[in-house]
């Protein structure tokens, strides 16, 4: 049954997916929206690195403006890759919904939170509104971004093992996670630029070209790991 399963799910009789009804896809499904509600609370901070000013024209060049999220988001890169190689696009779909839905319900509840009357001697309410606040437009941002982006990330993915079979893992991984994070970085930073203050354009190709290229950097560093992963789960995996 579980071969059967994981045959559906592949773009071709030929192309091997494991069935997702194992206990290791439900870990990588939980790490994975670990890594998305989280990164949607710290995406509401700025990062800039680096003193003074450079800008071409209108725009910045230094320093560099990144937000929190980019510090853990590029992970969900890199576990959507090993869901799509191991399980499948139906499987990384799923794992994209659902990662949907554990955000919608934290903003909801940070949401409910903030309008209900704290208690008598509780005096952080500006800090919690300070900090949750933008979560609702980083949300919708990452929302928008990331379900694209995840799917086109996939997409392509098992597009190019369809062809390629088990050959070409590495180039597979890279193309796939840079069509992914460029879509994803694009529309995540349209739509949540004003939530982290920036207002000007050169600061926010400065946010957007910095963004797509140090989550690229992070998953060419983590990319034996990722390699390495993939591995152990299609031998772990009986129905792969």
């Amino acid at each position: 049954m579980g071969r059967m399963t994981s045959q559906a799910a592949s773009p071709r009789p030929d192309v091997r997916f494991a069935s997702t009804g194992s206990s290791s896809y439900g870990v990588v499904l939980a790490l994975f929206c670990t890594v998305i509600v989280v990164s949607n609370i710290v995406a509401a901070k700025p990062i800039e690195i680096g003193s003074g000013s450079l800008a071409l024209g209108p725009v910045q060049l230094w320093p560099l403006v990144i937000d929190g999220g980019a510090v853990l988001f590029p992970l969900a890169y890199v576990l959507g890759d090993v869901v799509s190689e191991v399980y499948g696009f139906r499987a990384a779909r799923r794992a994209v919904l659902t990662g949907f839905a554990a955000a919608l319900l934290a903003v909801v509840t940070f949401a409910v939170v903030q309008r209900v009357p704290g208690a008598s001697f509780y005096e952080n309410q500006a800090a919690y509104e300070a900090v949750l606040g933008p979560v609702g437009q980083i949300v919708l941002a990452s929302v928008v971004g990331y379900v694209t982006g995840q799917l086109t990330n996939a997409w392509v993915l098992t597009r190019m093992k369809a062809r390629a079979k088990e050959r070409h893992l590495v180039a597979r991984l890279l193309s796939s996670t840079g069509a992914g994070e460029l879509v994803d970085t694009f529309l995540f930073c349209a739509i949540a630029a004003t939530a982290v203050g920036i207002t000007s354009v050169g600061t926010f190709l400065n946010y957007f070209v910095v963004g797509v290229v140090f989550k690229c950097l992070v998953e060419l560093a983590v990319l034996p790991l990722t390699v390495a992963v993939i591995g152990r789960l299609k031998a772990a995996e009986p129905t792969y």
